[in-house]
């Protein structure tokens, strides 16, 4: 969720269960401005907490002109001091699927897991740091759950994607419809369609995945709420992050509040 709105915002998942102290949301509404001026960020997103045994990891993510490039993912245990998390790199996300159970709260403790790679080898041990492990389970989250309202964004000619100022929100028809929500990163499953399906397309605003064509089926729980003022969704693939959408407005955002953990008991829920 945008961080200039972010006292207003919160309330709006609170039906979730997600709810921050006073003090926490005065904290971070004043850090995180100071954080876009000290980046040179053009727009600054409070991304969520992710839950561990000791402390608990608070989440920012910065963002320049270009929203799918150069974003950078901070980190705070006092929503006040922000430490910058190395990259997501693909070596980085395989090695932290191998590190089990919870975050601990402390960026520097090592995660050992030792493995063969043949019955004649010796075992190798393998060490996660748990800062590259927290940036890797955030590009994780990033790529499976968070989401956009359609025509939120816009992607121009030359490949640039810009927030779309004549956006003026879903109706309520529209966004109790999960073909309305898109996967907010570089499409995964728009050249499987057709060319006559990709024809009938709208190329600025139907540039990324819809989540209606997720599986399994039923991943996403849509509510409507406040008599149909407010729609929130919750992911049952990353239990904890829920996505919000006033219809009719520009408002929308999303958060997660988790411990960092994939629910891979969801195919048994369904």
């Amino acid at each position: 969720m945008d961080a200039q709105d972010l006292h207003v915002s919160v309330d709006y998942v609170g039906t979730s269960g997600i709810i921050f102290s006073p003090e926490q949301k005065a904290c971070l509404q004043t850090s995180l401005c100071i954080l876009q001026n000290n980046y040179k960020f053009d727009r600054v997103y409070f991304w969520g907490k992710i839950l561990g045994i000791k402390d608990d990891y608070f989440i920012a993510q910065g963002v320049e002109k270009d929203e799918f490039e150069l974003k950078k993912t901070l980190y705070s245990k006092d929503c006040v001091h922000w430490g910058l998390l190395p990259p997501a790199t693909p070596e980085r996300r395989e090695n932290a699927k191998l590190a089990k159970g919870r975050f601990t709260g402390d960026p520097s403790f090592e995660f050992e897991h030792t493995e063969k790679k043949d019955e004649n080898a010796e075992e190798e041990m393998i060490t996660i740091k748990e800062e590259n492990r927290l940036a890797a389970v955030i590009a994780e989250i990033d790529n499976d759950a968070r989401i956009v309202p359609r025509a939120a964004f816009i992607k121009t000619p030359t490949g640039d994607v810009f927030v779309n100022r004549s956006f003026q929100g879903l109706s309520v028809a529209e966004s109790a419809k999960l073909c309305n929500y898109f996967h907010f990163r570089e499409p995964e499953k728009l050249q499987e369609k057709s060319l006559l399906q990709r024809a009938n397309l709208d190329k600025a605003i139907d540039f990324m995945d819809s989540i209606n064509e997720d599986i399994p089926k039923g991943a996403w729980s849509l509510q409507m709420e406040r008599g149909s003022g407010l729609v929130t969704l919750r992911s049952l693939s990353w239990i904890g992050y829920v996505f919000y959408h006033v219809p009719g407005t520009r408002k929308f955002g999303s958060v997660y509040v988790g411990t960092g953990e994939r629910n891979i008991d969801l195919p048994f829920m369904l």
